[in-house]
């Protein structure tokens, strides 16, 4: 029997601006961002969205537009590295809203046996979720669930992440038999303890905090305590050494996934799916493992024949040239091109982004009028901290019928563009009241009374 992806549905932020405002305001040549990188449009949260907003307009929407009886979903997980709280799962305050949401059409409680939980890796957080569903419905064919991705990608102003912010949710139908993609059992994994990113909790002492500020701790939280620890959205992170911790997780969890089903993988995935930090990430890492791949398939010559032959003493300006030859071009354009699209135009979505990527290859073959029934795909995915995931599924026959109600493209258009004061005030948490009226799930108010301080409603 087949298992894997029956239904998928997402939800974008309202907001959204110019990378090439960004560009101008920070001194940045838009080239290096639009062609070097790949950027278009950055999506961003208002002020009354969250991760937990997000995800429950991505699983309201996958309830509704495939008519779908809550009753029977006996998992809901949610990947996320945007949680709200230390202890309280983000999945409770979506799900619970969306049971309420419901209630008039399946009464009271309609998840009431369904087990919830967040699972957090950095942005491979939702693929956890989703091999541990998969796991869970192949014990027992009969069994549903559904898996959520929701992250808002924040980095502090004038980093050097700043241009590959983004937001959003994806949510999909996990079940016996699927109408959308079939996901092959085996999983190539990789893992590293590294700091290539994190967000701690970050200590501040009472004396250093009077002595900057000639306040205490007492007067600003009525508390005795010497040290206390904030939490702050924004990552600390080091780049150029994330990007080097992705392709070592990915080549090596590669070699696991060969180690367990040998694979050509070149000539038998047809498409490459990756958790895209920035559109073209997947291309941009690739292209050491490509040259790999047309060595094993003794297709080097055809490479060499452009840019002559391959040096290891001087690779990397070998490896430059390589990456600008009609081959590379032509192997990004058949297989990674269609999935960059809506990350162009959205930013990072930490955990979504591997699944809007998907979605973006199924909008973009649909658009093209091209039937990519029976195709393989790769996944490619990786989470900071570090650890790879990558497994194969196949796109089942029916996957038209599941994308009738999805266009991400358009969605895209629909957002309202702001400009560059309004996204530093939203940054900043200057801004009070939101800047569009939103018709979708929102936060609605945070509660201030004790022992409920903190506390988020939604409706």
């Amino acid at each position: 029997m087949e298992f894997g992806i029956d239904a998928i549905d997402y939800y974008l932020p309202k907001l959204a601006m110019n990378i090439s405002d960004l560009a101008e305001a920070r001194n940045i040549p838009s080239a290096k961002l639009e062609k070097g990188l790949g950027l278009k449009q950055m999506a961003i949260t208002d002020i009354d969205e969250d991760a937990a907003s997000m995800a429950a307009n991505a699983l309201y929407k996958l309830i509704r537009n495939n008519k779908i009886d809550p009753k029977t979903i006996g998992r809901i997980y949610l990947g996320t590295e945007s949680a709200l709280d230390a202890a309280k799962p983000t999945a409770t305050y979506a799900v619970g809203t969306v049971e309420n949401k419901l209630e008039n059409q399946f009464g009271k409680r309609c998840f009431r046996n369904c087990d919830v939980v967040d699972l957090t890796f950095a942005c491979v957080g939702a693929i956890d979720a989703l091999e541990n569903c998969l796991d869970w419905v192949r014990a027992d064919p009969n069994r549903k669930a559904i898996v959520i991705a929701s992250d808002i990608a924040k980095y502090e102003l004038e980093s050097s992440g700043e241009y590959t912010q983004g937001a959003g949710a994806v949510a999909m139908l996990i079940k016996s038999s699927p109408d959308l993609l079939i996901i092959n059992p085996t999983i190539g994994v990789s893992t590293k303890h590294v700091g290539d990113f994190f967000k701690p909790r970050r200590i501040f002492s009472n004396d250093k905090i009077k002595e900057k500020n000639g306040i205490s701790i007492k007067e600003i939280f009525d508390s005795d305590k010497q040290e206390i620890e904030l939490f702050f959205e924004e990552p600390i992170f080091d780049g150029q050494y994330s990007n080097n911790c992705y392709q070592e997780r990915i080549e090596e969890a590669l070699e696991h996934y060969s180690s367990q089903k040998n694979t050509n993988f070149l000539t038998e995935w047809d498409s490459l799916i990756f958790h895209l930090p920035y559109a073209y990430q997947g291309r941009r890492m690739i292209i050491d493992i490509w040259i790999k791949w047309l060595e094993e398939n003794k297709l080097l010559g055809s490479l060499e024949e452009e840019i002559g032959k391959k040096s290891e003493t001087e690779f990397k300006e070998w490896r430059k040239h390589a990456s600008k030859t009609s081959l590379f071009k032509e192997f990004v354009a058949k297989k990674i091109a269609y999935g960059e699209e809506a990350s162009s135009n959205i930013g990072n979505m930490y955990t979504a982004s591997i699944f809007m990527s998907l979605i973006s290859l199924l909008n973009k073959s649909i658009e093209k009028n091209e039937n990519i029934s029976d195709t393989k795909i790769g996944f490619l995915s990786y989470g900071s901290g570090s650890k790879s995931k990558i497994f194969e599924g196949v796109i089942a026959k029916k996957w038209k019928n599941k994308m009738g109600n999805i266009n991400v493209f358009k969605s895209i258009t629909n957002r309202k563009l702001i400009d560059f004061k309004s996204y530093e005030d939203i940054h900043n948490n200057v801004i009070k009241y939101p800047i569009v009226k939103n018709n979708s799930i929102v936060l609605s108010g945070i509660e201030t009374k004790k022992n409920k301080e903190g506390f988020r409603y939604y409706n």
